[in-house]
């Protein structure tokens, strides 16, 4: 038996138990319910009741639920600890959503062997203590969101033998220490989304980290549009929010293709790794706000579907490599609080950028900027490239962009997504560009993307 009333602007009180005893699909998403969560049948098998005004505790009775494989309560107003039961039905539970509530205490270690999930998501609450190790029974988990709570560990890198993790979000807890080189090529192989930002991490940035993660390198994968799907089960879709240009944008559906980095706000020091240039099918590249020195390696104008690299707020020296001009499908570029200097190179998508990009490096001359360089520093300069066939790797901006009416981050998510926060004016200028799936950028075309 099915029940859908999702989107319906249902108001009014809930029932602490609900009637129907042989239910196993209940939908009150998106409605005006409120009171306590109702206590699902014990033959339920989804259950789905987010973005609500459902207030205090998950029921006790939900522990008498073995047979259910979603549940998601989240963005409602809940609250109390996270039940020690869940490990009850964790061996028929794939998805569970708890995120933007307000539970407290720590997570349960009752996670048992041969488990089925593949989505935690508590992200939004305030949870406190250390990542459990009982995770590492959870052999098929793709998403684990833990972003915007209290916690306070060191990086748990023992997830790194979760062979199907895909998405990891620590984003905004009081993590801290290194992270580490790993000697297994296995560790964090399949990872694409990794947002590490605002934690107190330290240390350098380890090379080899970096040189695991199988998923962000392999380019030609990426860029198969027949092999590009959305995350999630069949009821349910995963989503995360990411911080891009000081937005939070929200993430409604997950690509498999979709690639991000996000390090800021920690306190990284040293280089930046030559090895980073690897991750060819990166989109978005966040490491600002640490206290990273040397050069900005050549190597990073090799992440050709690169849309987004913000390494602003460090102590970056030297000149800009010209290898940047390379990143053809750059659409945010933000440079600026280091001690870089010398000319600002030309062409492509640097005839692009605001003088925003590049602000508080003294040294720095030469357009956008108003301070003039003297004769004898040369143009670094980059020449349009002359292949004028589309592209065989990535997907058009005309193409990706085409429904956006919101604004939204720029790429592979074909509508589906939601800014929380305004409707930036670089990605219309984007969606009113031209031939854009054009490896030749054209001055003429992109004044209108000036950011």
């Amino acid at each position: 038996m099915h029940l859908l009333l999702n989107l319906k602007r249902l108001m009014g009180q809930s029932n602490k138990k609900l009637p129907w005893k042989n239910l196993e699909y209940l939908d009150l998403r998106s409605n005006f319910l409120q009171g306590p969560v109702p206590a699902p049948s014990s033959n339920m098998k989804v259950f789905l009741i987010s973005n609500n005004k459902f207030i205090g505790e998950i029921p006790r009775l939900i522990c008498n639920t073995s047979t259910i494989e979603i549940l998601d309560l989240s963005n409602n107003s809940l609250s109390g600890t996270i039940p020690e039961c869940i490990g009850n039905f964790s061996k028929s539970l794939r998805v569970l959503d708890l995120r933007k509530n307000r539970f407290h205490g720590t997570i349960p270690e009752t996670f048992p062997k041969g488990n089925n999930l593949t989505t935690l998501n508590f992200n939004g609450n305030e949870l406190v203590g250390s990542v459990p190790r009982s995770l590492l029974n959870c052999a098929n988990l793709q998403v684990l969101d833990l972003g915007n709570n209290k916690m306070k560990d060191t990086f748990p890198h023992w997830l790194g033998t979760l062979r199907e993790l895909q998405v990891l979000i620590l984003r905004s807890n009081k993590f801290y220490g290194h992270l580490r080189d790993y000697e297994a090529d296995y560790y964090f192989s399949k990872l694409r989304i990794l947002d590490l930002s605002n934690n107190n991490f330290t240390g350098s940035l380890p090379a080899m980290f970096f040189k695991n993660m199988k998923a962000m390198t392999d380019i030609g994968e990426a860029a198969d549009e027949n092999k590009s799907k959305y995350m999630g089960e069949t009821y349910y879709e995963d989503s995360v929010t990411l911080i891009i240009k000081r937005q939070e944008v929200k993430l409604m559906k997950i690509l498999t293709i979709f690639t991000t980095i996000d390090l800021s706000k920690n306190s990284f020091h040293g280089e930046i790794p030559e090895l980073m240039g690897k991750l060819h099918s990166l989109r978005l590249l966040n490491l600002s706000q640490n206290i990273l020195s040397r050069n900005i390696p050549s190597s990073l104008g090799d992440l050709t579907d690169l849309e987004s690299l913000d390494l602003s707020s460090n102590l970056l020296d030297g000149v800009i490599p010209r290898e940047l001009t390379r990143l053809t499908f750059l659409a945010v570029l933000n440079l600026s609080r280091n001690k870089l200097e010398g000319r600002i190179p030309e062409g492509n998508q640097f005839s692009t950028f605001s003088s925003d990009s590049y602000g508080g490096n003294l040294g720095l001359c030469g357009f956008p900027l108003s301070k003039n360089c003297s004769n004898d520093e040369p143009p670094q300069s980059s020449s349009v490239l002359e292949d004028d066939s589309e592209s065989e790797i990535g997907f058009g901006w005309k193409v990706v962009l085409m429904g956006y009416v919101c604004g939204t981050v720029f790429g592979m998510i074909l509508g589906n997504i939601l800014l929380s926060t305004g409707n930036p004016q670089w990605i219309m200028g984007i969606v009113d560009g031209k031939n854009h799936r054009k490896v030749r950028r054209q001055n003429k075309k992109l004044e209108g993307r000036r950011n």
